[in-house]
């Protein structure tokens, strides 16, 4: 049976950690972290989140292996919708990273909690 991509999506909200931006920007101030934006480079030229990198969810595995070599380091992941992002976080636990979290709001709210003054 083929899942759908909102079944899909649910299956792997239930297995990685789902945060509102409000809580991975203090999570953030408390020591080294990376905001991952899923996008496609259009969509982040079109409107950039300040403070994230770009790794696009269909390279983010090399990327991340390439760019992270510590799987213990908060890794806060990002899209337009948290579809992506939840799909990523689900990845990278995968990979072995151990502190993944998806972020679950919009790019308005991730925006204004990542330019929240510190």
């Amino acid at each position: 049976m083929l899942l759908t991509l909102p079944e899909l999506i649910q299956q792997a909200a239930g297995k990685v950690r789902r945060i509102d931006a409000g809580t991975a920007h203090a999570e953030a101030l408390e020591g080294e972290s990376w905001f991952i934006d899923v996008r496609e480079p259009p969509e982040v030229a079109a409107d950039p989140i300040p403070g994230s990198v770009n790794f696009p969810r269909g390279v983010l595995e090399m990327k991340m292996l390439e760019n992270c070599k510590n799987p213990d380091m908060p890794i806060f992941i990002h899209c337009a919708t948290s579809a992506r992002a939840t799909l990523a976080a689900e990845q990278l636990q995968r990979l072995g990273y151990t502190r993944v979290s998806a972020i679950s709001c919009s790019l308005d709210v991730i925006r204004v909690a990542r330019c929240a003054p510190v």
